[in-house]
């Protein structure tokens, strides 16, 4: 059973059209040690939530861990990690932040607690509930 996860991006940095126009692309750049920690607990074949900080924020699509236990290609000392995803599905319906917070299911999400957190956990039933929301 794959681990479930959330990746944010800011859109002007890094979007979902850039994943899909690089088919697989390397998450690095993570300068936060609790997300390292969960960029190496990543395994091939987990699902991450990608969502757009700062401009929409909002869950825009699920992509899927294609490479994972890799260094940080950005990074000279050699202590940051990264992985590889590519893009799995795009969501016909955004999920927001603002619904995810009116949903007192996903009070513990960590998106909610966690707010600055770049990747986060997903719990399996967090994970079903969000993709639910998506279909409208």
């Amino acid at each position: 059973m794959p681990n479930y996860w959330l990746m944010k991006s800011e859109p002007f940095k890094y979007s979902w059209d850039d994943l899909v126009a690089e088919e697989e692309g390397t998450w690095d750049g993570v300068r936060n040690h609790s997300a390292k920690l969960n960029l190496r607990a990543m395994e091939v074949g987990d699902e991450a939530f990608f969502y757009h900080s700062r401009e929409g924020l909002e869950i825009v699509g699920v992509a899927e861990v294609t490479v994972a236990g890799i260094g940080d290609p950005t990074d000279e000392t050699g202590k940051w990690a990264a992985v590889k995803i590519k893009p799995k599905r795009k969501f016909d319906n955004p999920v927001t932040l603002k619904q995810i917070k009116a949903e007192p299911k996903l009070a513990d999400c960590e998106l909610v607690r966690l707010s600055r957190l770049s990747v986060a956990k997903i719990k399996p039933e967090e994970w079903k509930l969000i993709c639910k929301m998506s279909e409208g």
